[in-house]
């Protein structure tokens, strides 16, 4: 049996509305990105197969699913027929769910047929996504987007790691196996106020449990190794993390 009747008669006989329901389970057992009591954002959405999966994985959890398209209704489920990227559409977003746990887009341009410029489109809808989830993530929230492999891939996945702790590339089973879409998994959103390479000169206010002296930036804890409490030093920022950061001396 191919693949493709695999899962599109699996979807229908356990009431998937489409069959790339099974590409964002097995995503999530990948990287484990949906948890019970998420607030989630589906884009593009419709016809609704990845926010069953997300409503089954949150439970109490929101979700909410945009897209230019009506979705049908679906039960603990919020739809919003707009475009992701006019701003009263990111502005009802946010009213109803404020920030985000993950964001994530199973979208795909309108095919041509001409592959170098479906996958250029299949890019840029990837990137208004990666935009719309750097405005509704969370600190330390996630985000799944599907492009096709070829031209400007490698430099819109070096964009998200500069916004979250990793990114994976992967390609799910349910994927078909001629098709060329890959899925860029992004881990842990960044929102310091400090960035790696970022010179400053702070205070150290306490030290931590390793023996760190330990600086706030904005409220923002820095990890200083090599510093004391109420030394005025110049560190530079080593690594950053959701909620701290690493630094050293260079003074």
């Amino acid at each position: 049996m191919s693949g493709k009747d695999e899962y599109y008669n699996k979807a229908k006989q356990q009431g998937y509305r489409s069959r790339s329901a099974y590409k964002l389970e097995q995503l999530d057992e990948m990287e484990n990105v949906l948890s019970h009591g998420d607030r989630v954002v589906d884009l593009g959405a419709a016809p609704g197969g990845w926010l069953q999966i997300a409503k089954e994985r949150v439970g109490t959890g929101k979700v909410i699913g945009v897209d230019l398209q009506r979705i049908s209704s679906l039960e603990g489920v919020e739809t919003i027929k707009g475009d992701m990227t006019d701003e009263d559409t990111r502005k009802e977003i946010t009213e109803r769910i404020g920030e985000a746990d993950a964001v994530l887009s199973d979208m795909a341009p309108n095919m041509s047929g001409e592959y170098s410029l479906d996958q250029a489109r299949s890019v840029h809808l990837a990137r208004q996504a990666f935009d719309t989830a750097c405005e509704l993530l969370t600190p330390g929230g996630d985000f799944v987007v599907k492009v096709f492999e070829g031209r400007d891939v490698d430099a819109l996945r070096t964009d998200m790691e500069a916004e979250f702790e990793y990114v994976r590339t992967t390609s799910p089973k349910a994927s078909r196996k001629e098709s060329s879409e890959i899925y860029l998994i992004a881990k842990g959103f960044l929102t310091a106020p400090v960035e790696e390479g970022e010179v400053r000169t702070v205070e150290i206010e306490d030290e931590g449990s390793e023996g760190d002296g330990i600086a706030k930036v904005d409220g923002f804890t820095v990890f200083v190794s090599g510093a004391s409490v109420g030394d005025h030093v110049e560190i530079e920022i080593e690594d950053v993390k959701p909620n701290f950061a690493f630094a050293s001396r260079v003074d």
